[in-house]
């Protein structure tokens, strides 16, 4: 598990308590990820100007930091899903008991951005579908690579974006990323919110996150902008 975390400010000091987050790993340096196809099944057209979408693949931090940076996303919580309300806590969720996946809610505009390219960022960029249980330095359950679709029209295009890139063989190892619907979406505790964007030197950050958000830039340019949108403004 060992990750680090910085869990308070109190009476204006930064207290910073070690429960995760601090595993480096060589293998997530310098490694470029497979060029992912583009979605074949993507979502119907839609008038809203707004729609949600939770995925799980590591820890938070550094799916935070990535999609922060994707146009047409609007915001991106931290957070837990696949367990109950009474355990979506941090120091719970990381005994790995308790269903819950660090995970992402990402609210975006479906006309700026579909539902099918995030998934692309997704299984390209922002973590390895392939790893089982785990992601890089950090292993657990809580770790685990997942998809929550939010309606009918989610699960049908997560179903076959995974079948295509099983068909295309991209990867070197089955994807390993499984669909979890009807699950709720806690919000992480407010420290772990923009932590990526707030340290980008951080140890655990520098090997194992900021490579990811190299990569969106150099792979998608046209959807990469430079400010984070951030939960804390």
């Amino acid at each position: 598990m060992g990750r680090s975390r910085v869990l308070a400010v109190l009476a204006g000091a930064l207290c910073v308590f070690t429960t995760a987050c601090t595993g480096l790993t060589p293998s997530a340096v310098g490694t470029a990820p497979p060029d992912v196809p583009k979605v074949t099944v993507d979502q119907t057209a839609t008038a809203d100007t707004a729609a949600t979408a939770v995925l799980a693949g590591g820890c938070f931090w550094g799916m935070q930091g990535v999609f922060e940076h994707v146009k047409g996303v609007n915001r991106v919580l931290a957070g837990y899903t696949g367990g109950d309300a009474q355990t979506a806590h941090y120091d719970e969720v990381s005994a790995d008991d308790t269903g819950h996946a660090e995970s992402v809610q990402i609210t975006y505009d479906p006309h700026q951005i579909t539902y099918g390219t995030l998934l692309q960022i997704f299984f390209s960029v922002a973590h390895d579908p392939t790893e089982v249980n785990r992601q890089g330095p950090d292993s657990g359950t809580q770790y685990r690579s997942a998809i929550f679709p939010q309606d009918d029209d989610q699960a049908r295009i997560a179903a076959a974006y995974i079948a295509q890139l099983g068909a295309s063989q991209v990867f070197s190892a089955p994807v390993a990323t499984t669909v979890e619907a009807g699950r709720t979406f806690y919000p992480a505790e407010d420290y772990h919110q923009d932590y990526m964007a707030a340290n980008p030197t951080d140890s655990y950050i520098s090997v194992n996150d900021m490579p990811k958000l190299a990569q969106l830039k150099r792979r998608y340019p046209e959807l990469y902008h430079e400010q984070p949108v951030l939960v804390k403004g």
